[in-house]
């Protein structure tokens, strides 16, 4: 599954792919971006996620998450629970995402003060999640066919060959009019990705900073999110990463969010 494949464990899980050997001919923009979504990943995964929030001004905000992720088939689960600061102490958030083209990721939000898990409706996917600069949407999987794909050019980032695709939404009133995503040649991990807004302005830009092999997968285990517009940055740093520990299909309920995973 995907964005870059997908966002975080979310902007992180969603760049975690194995060693892969595909076809030698050159690829049209859909196939890349499919690629990128249909690689195997591990069957679950865990780790502690430090997100750095910093505004324009240079000042910081800390914020420390576990989160458990799981791939069961046609729907993959994802869950975090923020354990710091106190002021957003046993927040959780979880996400299915499913692997069905046109079909939407469901999505919930527990906030300790209102004691409620609240269902993320699709008119509030555009909202940014916990004052990052990741909205909703960002942090679930895109499918390929929900985009017209189209391979720009080719170019070396960071020392690394990659292929350069623009993708453009079926949906007129998608959020972002556009992105354009570097891909690793070879590897097939989006290590880049730019996202332009309605009127087709720069607005941010997805950067994976460190990545690494572990157990035959690429990790991500630092990106960062640039909010262009207003000078504002989301840096995720992933730490004491763990692959196929057998997380149970009871990890992803909605009393666990309540529960704060414990």
């Amino acid at each position: 599954m995907a964005l870059i494949k997908k966002s975080l464990v979310f902007a992180v899980t969603l760049l975690t792919v194995p060693f892969l050997a595909f076809s030698q001919a050159e690829p049209t923009g859909l196939k890349i971006i499919e690629n990128v979504y249909h690689r195997p990943t591990s069957e679950d995964m865990q780790g502690d996620l430090t997100m750095t929030l910093t505004n324009a001004h240079g000042e910081t905000r800390v914020r420390r998450i576990h989160q458990f992720t799981r791939d069961f088939g046609q729907v993959e689960k994802k869950i975090m629970f923020f354990q710091y600061p106190a002021d957003v102490r046993d927040t959780a958030f979880m996400t299915w995402g499913y692997d069905e083209s046109g079909k939407d990721d469901d999505q919930w939000i527990y906030l300790p003060a209102l004691k409620k898990v609240k269902r993320i409706s699709s008119d509030s996917k555009s909202d940014y999640f916990m004052g990052s600069d990741f909205t909703y949407d960002d942090l679930g999987d895109r499918h390929p066919a929900d985009d017209v794909h189209k391979l720009l050019r080719e170019e070396t980032l960071d020392g690394s060959p990659c292929y350069v695709v623009e993708s453009i939404p079926v949906q007129k009133d998608y959020m972002y009019s556009s992105t354009v995503t570097w891909v690793i040649k070879d590897k097939w991990i989006a290590v880049k990705k730019e996202f332009y807004d309605e009127d087709r302005e720069h607005l941010k830009t997805l950067a994976v900073k460190q990545y690494e092999n572990i157990s035959g997968f690429w990790i991500v285990l630092h990106s960062q999110m640039h909010n262009i517009q207003k000078n504002h940055t989301t840096d995720m740093a992933l730490t004491n990463v763990k692959l196929n520990n057998g997380i149970t299909e009871s990890q992803f309920t909605e009393r666990m969010m309540q529960r704060g995973g414990r």
